[in-house]
């Protein structure tokens, strides 16, 4: 059944404070005070628009970016556990800028001995700790993990000066690098290999106990350029541990040398094939190229319990070239049976990979390159096409981490080989989570040093779609869970815990990673879920599914800000968001809109000589009932001023269309939180019957405290309800319901369910 709403605003001043001052005459008069409306643009907070980056959020006309080329050689000592390495460097300089100086990253370094990272966060004594925490912070030497640099010299071999400080080094340069030339030169380093499992760490070994072998998943194994910039300068923040990277782009020459029996995988193209793969190896690799339903082994289970048993003392060297990518990492060792799949990428052939040991069987084996392969074609959907050959998932316990091409991945059986639904939702997310980074940022190559959720916020949202699809393509795996996957981050209502947590453990999103309590909710779950609601509930799936592509198109292989994406969202939709942003992602205010009160109204006519009224009078107003009882309400058929009215203004036909309301409402709301949001009713009439409408945000635009709507029914209304779908993110729906006596059981059930899910 149709019904009209009408706006009804209770026009105050915007949300201000008004203040009253004495002048010399004893006057009162209101100070002024300045814009805090929520809706007022984002000037402030945005650098102005120049000539590399445009008020749109495209690149601007002379928008630069650095190049490091990198020829690496390195040795993995397995007995030692060393990794020793040798590089060549080709910097280009692209700026305008001459450069007296570079910085390279040595994020190795915040596993060094005397490193300050480790100091960063104080200490206390807990009242209870594992014993393994304990030795290793009172018994047991530091592990020292730090760079070890032989020797740099330039391009002709001669030494050059350079400082460390902490994780960086600024290398000096004899005259300035000028604008547009390049400078070459050669850093010789070794370091001691950590064992990520007890170190913890993005990278490092495992060792596997009952066979004597080793699990290596290496990454941040050389000395890196930082990135120079239009925005930062040289963005030489420390690496503390959060705060990830932020890396130029370039192109790869490296030369893995590791024990003869190993299987290793990396980075970019394999180009000597031939020589460390065997003849079986080779043929189920070409199977493997034209298999698009289905993994083809191409190292066997049984193949890597036989070599767990040998050591060889041999060694082989694996090639590989990597074009524009902004990173490399490989892993390797004789333990890993390894799989491939090709996956059809908007008509690109895509390599899906996966590397794991038969501690990862039956689970890896099942799920791991399925997973691969959704999340390319999700990710490739609402962004871009992938344009890498390949994308590889490697099994690594209580790892979760990114490079181009490749990541580790946590998600292991038990010994006899038995998982839980949530060790296997567990297993298939973080594959999603970390693939889907070879978008952000490995392409859209976002500063993860300075901006966390530019990568995970994004990457988590697009997770979140990239699950419901796996969950389509493969039904199978979420039959146990009704049909549908169980999604830990995305939906509004998982944010709420966060959202509603004590202030002083809260910051913006806009906030340094080294710099926040909570970091998973902060820099993953909030912006993941502000972008959920942004999609499904206030711009819709299609306007924002055209801006977020041109964000993603606009910036593949360049350096976005934070500024770049929100002027995008909005310069592709034609939708103003800036009371978004600076709400959800500059502030640490919560949604909490409630229903403040409901009035029933009756409805008279009242004629005068030139026009004809109508007057409403709440059903609370009991001298007007005892005077006119029985004659307020109003009725089309039977008000002859009325039906004059309708007679003379519409015709037949309209006529026939015309509701026939018999039932007027007037709902108010409050605000107790600090975020605007749409305000979406649900009404449930006496038929059983209901109606949903959603008020758009603007209906806060002038009054940030309270807001008003009449509904107009020719059904009587039993109950309103706030946000029935849980849209939001609203942290007290106890005030969400009308009539608040009554509750509202069905909707406590839904809220319930959803926040088990």
């Amino acid at each position: 059944m149709k019904r009209k709403h009408l706006y009804i605003f209770a026009f105050l001043i915007m949300g201000a404070n008004v203040i009253f001052a004495q002048d010399s005459q004893e006057d009162k008069k209101p100070q002024g005070h300045i814009n805090s409306n929520k809706f007022r643009q984002l000037y402030q907070e945005f650098s102005t628009p120049n000539m590399y980056r445009t008020g749109s959020g495209a690149p601007g006309a002379a928008y630069y970016q650095q190049q490091a080329d990198y020829e690496i050689d390195i040795e993995l000592d397995d007995k030692n556990k060393k990794m020793y390495g040798v590089e060549t460097i080709t910097y280009t300089n692209n700026s305008p800028d001459n450069l007296e100086y570079l910085w390279v990253q040595l994020d190795q370094n915040v596993r060094a001995k005397n490193s300050q990272a480790k100091l960063k966060n104080g200490s206390s004594f807990p009242r209870l700790e594992r014993a393994s925490k304990f030795v290793g912070s009172y018994v047991v030497d530091p592990f020292d993990g730090g760079f070890n640099i032989d020797y740099i010299k330039n391009e002709k071999g001669r030494p050059m000066s350079f400082t460390i400080n902490e994780t960086m080094m600024r290398i000096d340069l004899p005259q300035p690098l000028k604008a547009g030339a390049k400078i070459s030169f050669s850093i010789k380093w070794w370091y001691n290999i950590n064992n990520h499992v007890t170190n913890r760490g993005r990278s490092g070994y495992e060792f596997f106990e009952k066979d004597g072998n080793y699990a290596y998943v290496i990454a941040q194994f050389f000395p890196r350029m930082a990135v120079y910039n239009d925005v930062e300068g040289w963005q030489n923040f420390q690496f503390w541990g959060s705060g990830e990277f932020a890396l130029p782009f370039g192109n790869y020459e490296v030369n893995i040398t590791v024990p003869a029996d190993h299987i290793l995988d990396a980075t970019g193209e394999l180009q000597n094939r031939k020589n460390v793969f065997t003849k079986d190896m080779m043929k189920r690799y070409e199977r493997a190229l034209e298999s698009y339903d289905k993994p083809v082994i191409i190292v066997t289970q049984a193949e890597a319990k036989a070599a767990e048993k040998d050591f060889s003392t041999k060694k082989k060297t694996w090639k590989f070239y990597a074009e524009n990518v902004r990173d490399f990492a490989f892993a390797t060792s004789r333990k890993f049976i390894w799989d491939m799949q090709a996956v059809d990428i908007n008509g690109k052939k895509v390599m899906a990979v996966s590397m794991y040991p038969k501690e990862g069987n039956p689970l890896w084996e099942e799920y791991s390159t399925k997973a691969v392969a959704s999340t390319l074609k999700t990710y490739s959907n609402h962004t871009f096409t992938y344009p890498y050959h390949k994308a590889i998932s490697v099994h690594a316990k209580n790892q979760g981490m990114e490079y181009p091409m490749i990541c580790w991945n946590y998600g292991r059986p038990s010994e006899d080989g038995k998982y839980s639904e949530r060790v296997k939702f567990g297993m298939i997310s973080v594959i999603i989570h970390e693939v889907g980074h070879n978008f952000f940022p490995m392409i859209v190559n976002s500063d993860e040093r300075q901006w966390g959720w530019m990568d995970e916020g994004l990457d988590t949202f697009m997770q979140y779609l990239a699950e419901q699809d796996f969950a389509k393509a493969h039904p199978e795996s979420v039959v146990s869970n009704g049909g549908k996957y169980p999604s830990r981050r995305g939906e509004p209502s998982k944010i709420v815990p966060y959202m509603k947590g004590s202030q002083n453990r809260l910051s913006p999103i806009m906030s340094n990673p080294e710099n926040v309590h909570q970091l998973g909710p902060n820099a993953y779950g909030k912006p993941a879920t502000g972008l959920n609601i942004l999609r499904e509930t206030i711009m819709g799936p299609k306007a924002f599914d055209h801006a977020f592509k041109t964000y993603a198109q606009r910036w593949m292989f360049k350096h976005p800000s934070p500024e770049d994406f929100f002027r995008t969202m909005e310069d592709a939709s034609g939708i103003d968001l800036d009371w978004f942003w600076r709400g959800w992602f500059y502030t640490t205010d919560y949604v909490d809109i409630g229903i403040e009160g409901v009035k029933k109204y009756q409805v008279g006519t009242r004629i005068t000589e030139s026009e004809n009224y109508v007057y409403y009078i709440s059903e609370d107003d009991e001298d007007y009932k005892k005077e006119n009882e029985g004659k307020a309400v109003l009725d089309v058929e039977g008000n002859e001023s009325l039906k004059e009215y309708l007679m003379d203004n519409f015709t037949e036909a309209e006529r026939a269309n015309l509701e026939n309301p018999k039932y007027f409402y007037e709902v108010s709301f409050n605000k107790p939180g600090g975020l605007v949001m749409p305000i979406i009713v649900e009404c449930t009439y006496d038929d059983g019957t209901k109606e949903t409408v959603k008020y758009p945000v603007q209906i806060w635009r002038k009054n940030d405290n309270n807001a008003t709507i009449v509904i107009a029914s020719s059904k009587e209304i039993k109950n309103i309800q706030l946000d029935p779908k849980l849209e939001t993110a609203d942290i007290d729906t106890s005030n969400n319901v009308w009539p608040r006596e009554e509750g509202n059981t069905e909707f406590n059930k839904f809220k319930d369910d959803k926040i088990k899910q």
